[in-house]
C-alpha cells in the first residue's frame, strides 16, 4: 500500500543499475586519460617504437615523407647519438 502500487523491489535494482553505469563510465573515463588519448589505448606513451626518442621519431617521420636524403638522415642520427 505504501508504493502506490508499485512493488519496491524495482526501485532498488534501477539504483543498482545506476550505480553500475556511473562506475563504468568513470572507468571509461580513466582508461582514456590514462592513455592518453590515443586511438583506444593501442599504443604505448611514446608510439609503435617505445626504443626511440621522441627526436628520432620525428626524424624517421620526415625521411618518410621525403623531406630529408639520406645523407641527411644519417648526420642527423648521428648528432643525436643514435647511429646504427
Amino acid at each position: 500500500m505504501w508504493g502506490y502500487g508499485m512493488n519496491m523491489a524495482w526501485m532498488w535494482m534501477w539504483g543498482i543499475l545506476l550505480l553500475i553505469g556511473i562506475a563504468l563510465l568513470v572507468l571509461v573515463a580513466v582508461r582514456m586519460f590514462a592513455a592518453g588519448g590515443t586511438h583506444g589505448g593501442m599504443q604505448g606513451p611514446q608510439g609503435p617504437y617505445p626504443g626511440r626518442s621522441r627526436a628520432r621519431q620525428i626524424l624517421d617521420e620526415r625521411f618518410a615523407r621525403g623531406e630529408l636524403t639520406a645523407e641527411q638522415y644519417r648526420e642527423q642520427l648521428k648528432v643525436l647519438g643514435e647511429d646504427q
